[in-house]
């Protein structure tokens, strides 16, 4: 059948009109979402697909309130995108500058020695009669062969394992030929502390860390389960504190008395002006690798 011009001008715009009010309904359908009415875990997965850039990091207070830091070298497009992503979640998330550069604590001096690296050990554990240490994944990835000088003429051991990013922890074995390997952590002012267990940080908690450029520093837990965006990768699940911490400190123990903690990861700041430091829980490391303090 033909249709005239009219009539089929007059059936187009009827169907354009149901078209526009079908969009219409379902834009209206399509309500925003409420930001109180999201879990913590539903904004920090957001911001896992959406915010991941180097040089920031997120951890949800005790309230749900979900706090994003970001570095100095965030600022620009990155910056702009950062807060494009958080503003969606009005006051459920706030945004926090830190001073300097997120890193890891690695760098060149003495300590435990592997590459053309340092860091630091952070506690010796065992599996039966066999020994180890255990320090940070991102110091484990850079070298199999670990040392007590600089000469790298005093062989530790080897490494047997390593996992970063994601995590941060790896594992040496002792060589046989080495047999120095106290359950202690060095207090660096001619003494040391056993260590005889291993826990769980938990918000609020007094803690020190030990590591072979600051020494011993203390401060408080101020977050778990906290994740940090290196340029190297992103690490989930670390302890957050106000411990302040260096380059050579990486992998050096966090404990709490005679209780082990964590293995330093990284942060920004000094020890000079005080900083943020991130560790790695040891609980996750120890049962990866089957061993215990002692």
């Amino acid at each position: 059948m033909n249709m005239s011009p009219f009539r089929r001008t007059t059936a187009l715009l009827a169907a354009a009109g149901l078209a526009a009010a079908g969009l219409l309904a379902s834009q209206a359908s399509a309500a925003p979402v409420n930001p109180a009415t999201l879990s913590a875990s539903a904004i920090t997965s957001t911001l896992s697909k959406d915010a991941t850039i180097p040089g920031t990091a997120w951890q949800t207070d005790p309230n749900g309130r979900i706090i994003v830091s970001y570095d100095d070298t965030v600022t620009g497009a990155k910056l702009s995108k950062l807060t494009g992503v958080t503003k969606q979640f009005g006051d459920r998330v706030t945004l926090e500058k830190m001073s300097g550069k997120l890193t890891k604590y690695i760098a060149g001096g003495d300590a435990i020695y592997g590459g053309q690296y340092r860091c630091s050990l952070g506690f010796n554990v065992r599996s039966g009669s066999t020994y180890y240490f255990l320090t940070a994944g991102h110091c484990g990835n850079i070298a199999s062969s670990w040392y007590s000088n600089s000469s790298k003429t005093t062989l530790l051991g080897t490494t047997s394992g390593s996992s970063f990013p994601g995590n941060d922890y790896a594992i040496v074995k002792y060589s046989t030929s080495y047999t120095n390997h106290p359950g202690t952590v060095d207090l660096y002012n001619g003494t040391s502390q056993d260590i005889t267990s291993a826990g769980n940080a938990s918000v609020g908690q007094a803690v020190k860390r030990s590591g072979s450029t600051t020494g011993v520093h203390s401060g408080t837990v101020q977050a778990v389960n906290a994740t940090v965006n290196y340029a190297e990768g992103t690490v989930t699940g670390l302890i957050r504190t106000n411990v302040c911490a260096e380059g050579g400190d990486s992998g050096g123990a966090l404990f709490a008395g005679s209780v082990a903690l964590g293995l330093t990861s990284g942060g920004s700041g000094n020890c000079s002006s005080g900083g943020t430091t991130y560790f790695q829980p040891v609980t996750e490391a120890l049962s990866r690798y089957g061993v215990s303090v002692y």
